[in-house]
Order: structure tokens, then C-alpha cells, then sequence
């Protein structure tokens, strides 16, 4: 605010209206707080008293949102709520309680008293005597030349004197009445950002829940994996199995000609559809990576790739299922991609425990050029590795080679 562009911008008038609906917001707030505890008082022998004290801090809820929705006027980023996200599974009055119980809403309770009993007569008082005294300079040519009007130790009585009056006395009032009121607007709104946002606590409790959330997601996205590939596996496979059967069987059975040739045809088709469908379950839950881990499962996608494949796996351990699923599909996708794209000859992969954190990197000698987000299939494994709080770094310069690194913890939540 200290710059002279700050006297041109919306800033001063900002300013000013955000000191100036203290005024309404902070007298009604108080009188609603004061009226609130007074009900309790008198009700205070009976029951329905000391339930309307323990739903004081509901006041501060409502108190805190409106705030923080004023607090735009000056804080471009706003404020952001410190309240937890309540479970959906609650019904109303088991939210009103968790709110009510939360340390935030005590907190804006607290505001919404200061901003009553403080804020709001300051900002009355500032405000209003530097928008009077700057709306009389203003005025001071008309009211001077229809009567004496005194302005300090200035006696107006023509409108020449109130015009001198303005352009001697206005900007000066004006330079130094907006930086004052800029300055108490910005106190204002740093008190209501200390008192009414996120303590470190909050944050880190809502880091946790998101990352929480994500893990439920991940989870989900397994459990619904595992199911889909025993619906192909133990139904659609057993009836593919059954019909090639009957195929080969009706194909011993019919003598040449045409009905005999169209068996066959239809027997090499189902087939070719059951292998289709095997190696689709392969790749929807891959067996060999839920019963030997995921070293076997990467060098068995490594065996399967059409160009040479080095791999060099020390794993000590198994990993939770989460992790080796993702960093299985890291590889499956990254061999994928090299096989179709980087007109590579060679490839190399590579993964080891560093701390407590699971690295693997792909390398390869192809043309390069290739990043997450361009069609190459990494971008849901991005977000997959997001979730489990790993990271994935594609180095993909022009002309190769390219470098493929995985990162992720060896724990979930870490």
C-alpha cells in the first residue's frame, strides 16, 4: 500500500467499505452474541437455557462465514475455512454437534465479540470522520459561498476561499486519510485471517483427512479391480472355455464341407477371444504380482515386451498392495509406451529401496520426447502416485534418451 499507485486504485475505496460494514455487521453481531447469552441467563434454571449456552458457538459459524466472505474486500485470496469436513454419514443434529464442538467455532464466537465491541467503534470512528471532513472539503466552495463556514483556524466566507480551501487542503486530506484507512482496513483483515482462518493443527488435520480420502479411493479402485477380473475370470473365461470345447468337439464331429469349415472358423475365433480376455485379466490383476510380488511381476512384463529388457529389482520385502499395484502398472505402461513410441532398442529397468521410499526407474534409447499428459497413459498414474504421496518424473529430451522415475513411500499415509 505504500506505493503512490495504491492513491489510484481501488484500494482506498476497498478500504472504506470494508471499515465502513464493520460498522453494521459488528453492531448487529454483538447484539445478537449479547441477546443470545442474556436468553441463556434468564433460562439458565431450565434445561432449554443451558442447551441455548452450548449452542452459542453455532453464532460463531454463521459469524465466521460471513466474515470471511467480507474479508474479500481486502484479501484477494480470501480466507480459508478452518473447519473439517464432516463425514456425510451424520445426520443434522450429529453436525451441529461436530461443529459445535469444534475449536474454530469457539474462535469466531470470539471474533464476532471483538469485532462488536472493538472493531466496530474504531472503524465507526476513523471512518466516518475521514469521510465527513473529506466530504466537506469537497462541499466547502458551495457551503462557503452560501454561508461562513470554519474549517480549523480557516474562516470561509466566499466561494474563491472554499475552492482555494479544497485545492490547498484536499489532497493532502486525502493522501493521508486513505493511508490511514488502508492501514486499519489491512489490520482489520490480518486480525480476521489470524482469528477466523487455519491454525497449523487444522491444516495438518485436513492434510491428513484429504490424504485419508484418497487412500479410501485408491482402496475402492482396487476392491472394484479384484472384483472385475474374478467376474471375468471365474464367468466370462469358464464360458469362453466351454464353448471352444463344444467348438472342437462339433469339429471332430461334422464331416468336410461348408458347416464344418464355418466350426473351425468360429473355433479359431473364440480362441483367439479367450486369449484376448486372458491377457486383459492379466492386466486388470495381474496373479503372478498378488502371489509372488512385485519383482516376479515386473521381470514376467518384462518377458512379455517385444524389444530386450534388462531388469534389476532389489526388493528385501513386500509392500502393501497399493503400492506394488501402482508401480506395477508404472512399468507395464512405461514398457507400453516404449515398445509403441520410442523406437527403442534397449530398455532397463531398475527399482530399489532407498530409506523408507520404493524408487524404480525405466530407461530407454529411443527418440525420446515423450511427457505426462501427451497421450502417453501416465497421467492417471500421476494422480494415482499423488494419492499414495509418491511422484512420477518423466527426462525426455529431443532425440532420447528417456527417463522414467517413480518415487512413492513404502507405507501408506506417510
Amino acid at each position: 500500500m505504500a506505493s503512490p499507485r495504491y492513491l489510484v486504485s481501488s484500494w482506498p475505496w476497498r478500504s472504506y467499505a470494508y471499515l465502513f460494514t464493520s460498522v453494521p455487521v459488528g453492531a448487529l453481531t454483538i447484539t445478537v452474541i449479547g441477546g443470545a447469552a442474556a436468553v441463556s441467563a434468564l433460562l439458565s434454571p431450565v434445561l432449554i437455557g443451558i442447551l441455548a449456552v452450548t449452542m452459542l458457538p453455532l453464532l460463531g459459524v454463521v459469524i465466521g462465514w460471513v466474515e470471511r466472505w467480507r474479508a474479500g474486500l481486502m484479501l484477494l485470496d480470501g480466507i480459508d475455512s478452518p473447519h473439517a469436513e464432516m463425514p456425510r454419514s451424520l445426520r443434522r443434529w450429529e453436525k451441529l454437534k461436530f461443529r459445535r464442538r469444534e475449536g474454530a467455532s469457539l474462535r469466531e464466537l470470539g471474533y464476532g465479540f471483538w469485532l462488536g465491541v472493538l472493531v466496530c467503534p474504531v472503524s465507526a470512528l476513523v471512518a466516518g470522520i475521514s469521510a465527513t471532513v473529506m466530504g466537506i472539503t469537497l462541499a466547502a466552495p458551495v457551503i462557503a459561498d452560501g454561508d461562513e463556514m470554519g474549517m480549523g483556524p480557516w474562516i470561509l466566507d466566499s466561494a474563491q476561499e472554499g475552492f482555494i480551501f479544497l485545492l490547498a487542503f484536499g489532497p493532502i486530506f486525502y493522501v493521508v486519510s486513505s493511508y490511514l484507512v488502508g492501514v486499519l482496513a489491512g489490520a482489520e483483515a490480518a486480525l480476521a485471517r489470524a482469528m477466523l482462518g487455519p491454525r497449523q493443527e487444522e491444516l495438518r488435520r485436513s492434510l491428513a483427512e484429504l490424504r485419508r480420502s484418497r487412500l479410501d479411493l485408491v482402496d475402492a479402485f482396487e476392491t472394484e479391480r479384484v472384483r472385475i477380473e474374478r467376474h471375468l475370470h471365474d464367468g466370462v473365461q469358464q464360458r469362453l472355455v466351454g464353448l471352444t470345447m463344444t467348438l472342437g468337439l462339433a469339429e471332430l464331429d461334422l464331416p468336410e464341407g461348408e458347416g464344418r469349415r464355418l466350426v473351425v472358423k468360429a473355433h479359431a475365433e473364440a480362441e483367439a477371444a479367450l486369449a484376448d480376455l486372458r491377457e486383459a485379466v492379466r492386466g486388470i490383476h495381474p496373479r503372478v504380482l498378488v502371489d509372488h510380488g512385485l519383482e516376479a511381476a515386473v521381470r514376467e512384463v518384462a518377458d512379455r515386451s517385444p524389444l530386450p529388457v534388462m531388469v534389476q529389482m532389489e526388493l528385501p520385502t513386500r509392500l502393501p498392495p497399493p503400492i506394488e499395484a501402482a508401480a506395477y502398472f508404472v512399468v507395464s505402461e512405461a514398457l507400453a509406451n516404449v515398445a509403441k513410441h520410442a523406437q527403442a532398442t534397449t530398455c532397463e529397468v531398475s527399482g530399489r529401496i532407498e530409506g523408507e521410499r520404493l524408487i524404480i526407474s525405466i530407461v530407454d534409447d529411443g527418440i525420446g520426447g515423450a511427457k505426462a499428459g501427451a497421450g502417453t497413459g501416465l497421467t492417471g498414474l500421476v494422480t494415482r502416485l499423488d494419492a499414495l504421496g509418491g511422484r512420477l518424473d518423466i527426462d525426455s529430451p529431443a532425440g532420447g534418451p528417456t527417463r522414467l522415475r517413480m518415487e512413492c513411500p513404502c507405507r501408506l499415509g506417510d
